[in-house]
């Protein structure tokens, strides 16, 4: 019997990816809402504050009103701008979805069920070696494509078996390690992004030094400065917990890959005497 290398792991993957990309859409738009939603009425605002100030110029002159207080959000947005907002919008959404579909992957239940475990040894303890097949064959999971490939290798030689597992496992485990490198990107990317908006915030500052003669405006100046640090804090922000959930996924795949051999090789350890007959 032929096997597919990962082509159970495939089909798991694409069931939950749209049920990811949803929810990582909804989740944005939730979190990202109160950003919208005060930049907005900071505009309705300031039209509004317009046309009452000017038939009132004496007034104003004899009562300055107090500034009225921007808010951090509303401060946030417009230190940034939406170019640098849209790009960390995006990494963030990326890295939720990223988050998501690696946590799924690597549960107990996708990589080692103990269902499989169970019923894969109560065939073999009732001789049902084609049972015990389908069984493996079925089960959409690291351990049953490890021990389908050994059983439908089981025919021709025992270390044929061992061999036939060993590159199933490789293959499977460098797929898991594949879809977690790109948490590690993340992290790579956002302090990138951030040390690019540093540089680009000082650059308008000093600019703004240059063109202002003697006494620069200091709100323009300000806003560079701001542009130069909220860049740089924003990228830590979305690169520390892509690289924590990164290492803390790679450590639980890694152990959960070390017990598939174990138990894979505890399972068909008892076909080594057969195969060593047949030799």
């Amino acid at each position: 019997m032929q096997f597919t290398k990962g082509s159970k792991a495939s089909r798991g993957v694409f069931v939950w990816a749209p049920r990811v990309l949803i929810f990582s859409i909804v989740f944005s738009v939730f979190a990202f809402q109160p950003l919208f939603s005060v930049s907005s009425s900071r505009v309705f605002a300031q039209e509004e504050a317009q046309p009452a100030a000017e038939p009132a110029a004496p007034e104003a002159a004899a009562a300055k009103p107090a500034p009225a207080e921007e808010s951090l959000l509303g401060w946030l947005t417009d230190s940034l701008g939406w170019t640098y907002i849209l790009v960390f919008l995006s990494l963030s959404f990326i890295l939720v979805a990223l988050f998501i579909m690696n946590l799924l992957s690597a549960r107990r239940e996708y990589v080692c069920p103990q269902h499989l475990i169970d019923g894969f040894e109560a065939h073999l303890e009732e001789k049902q070696y084609q049972e015990a097949y389908e069984l493996a064959k079925t089960d959409e999971s690291f351990l049953g494509n490890v021990l389908s490939a050994g059983l439908a290798k089981l025919s021709s030689s025992y270390s044929a078996s061992v061999a036939a597992m060993q590159e199933v496992g490789a293959d499977e485990n460098m797929k898991l390690d594949h879809r977690l490198s790109y948490l590690a990107l993340i992290g790579t990317i956002s302090p990138m992004i951030g040390l690019f908006g540093t540089v680009h915030g000082m650059i308008n500052s000093f600019y703004v030094i240059a063109n202002g003669g003697g006494t620069p405006d200091p709100n323009k100046l300000a806003e560079g400065i701001s542009t130069a640090l909220l860049t740089t804090l924003i990228g830590l922000a979305i690169a520390i917990p892509a690289i924590a959930a990164y290492n803390i996924l790679r450590n639980r795949v890694q152990r959960l890959v070390l017990e598939v051999g174990i138990t894979s090789e505890s399972l068909m350890g008892r076909f080594e005497k057969v195969g060593k007959k047949k030799d």
